[in-house]
């Protein structure tokens, strides 16, 4: 993968450790996904956030980094924590340190305080066709599918690398010749509520090995809820970013 004199002295730690490590996470997913260039990226949202996801093998790694004053260098968000400050529980006080320290980690590093897994909700959105790094199961989806950005399916670590280098491979769904569906699923049952999306994603998921699937007519018009269950269910049964309306080639 070709990398810019920047990039191979990032790599190298010439410009400190967060930096290095965050580039090379990049360059390993650049070369497993045949990657020529990191491109750059302007939003990142990151999903590892509750205590249950990432575990204490996370929450070190993410010490780890903003100990050594790691910094994100694009706008990033972050999903929801592993329970509601604002609300009474029995959640145990260890599992809340725990979860705190996780937080501390990421606000450290500059991230916005959002804890949402539907950021394209929240902020306003970028301009069409903008390269965006979004790990979270619908978020990703969703901002290929319905706003018109360019992502790939991230995951926490990756979408941090990217918060902290301002970088993502160009490869999958960034690569306009990917966003085109090579498969397209015949639908024929009615789909009419929320539910039968979310059966429709999973399905889709389970059974569809492309980087983006049609839906046909089925995926026209879409309104948002219809949409979130449709991209939830099939962000996390499967590999697939993306749908369209567009017929498969």
């Amino acid at each position: 993968m070709y990398l810019s004199r920047h990039e191979e002295r990032a790599i190298n730690g010439e410009l400190g450790a967060p930096l290095s490590t965050a580039y090379k996470i990049l360059l390993a997913i650049g070369q497993a996904t045949d990657a020529k260039i990191l491109v750059p990226v302007s939003w990142s949202h990151i999903s590892g956030v509750n205590f249950n996801t990432i575990g204490d093998a996370g929450s070190q790694f993410l010490s780890e980094l903003s100990e050594a004053n790691a910094k994100v260098s694009v706008f990033t968000t972050i999903n929801p924590m592993g329970y509601d400050k604002s609300k009474k529980s029995k959640i145990s006080r260890e599992f809340k340190q725990k979860q705190l320290k996780i937080v501390d980690s990421y606000l450290s590093m500059g991230i916005t305080r959002s804890f949402s897994c539907i950021p394209y909700e929240i902020f306003d959105l970028p301009r069409q066709y903008t390269s965006v790094s979004f790990a979270e199961s619908n978020a990703a989806i969703m901002a290929n599918s319905m706003y018109g950005l360019v992502s790939n399916k991230e995951s926490a670590l990756s979408a941090l690398a990217s918060a902290i280098t301002g970088k993502a491979p160009y490869s999958d769904l960034r690569d306009t010749e990917f966003r085109y569906p090579r498969v397209q699923i015949k639908v024929e049952v009615p789909v009419k509520n929320e539910l039968d999306f979310g059966l429709l994603g999973y399905y889709t998921g389970k059974s569809v090995n492309s980087s983006c699937v049609s839906f046909g007519s089925h995926a026209k018009g879409l309104d948002i809820m219809k949409a979130k269950s449709l991209s939830a269910a099939l962000g996390t049964s499967g590999s697939c970013g993306m749908f369209s309306y567009e017929e498969s080639n």
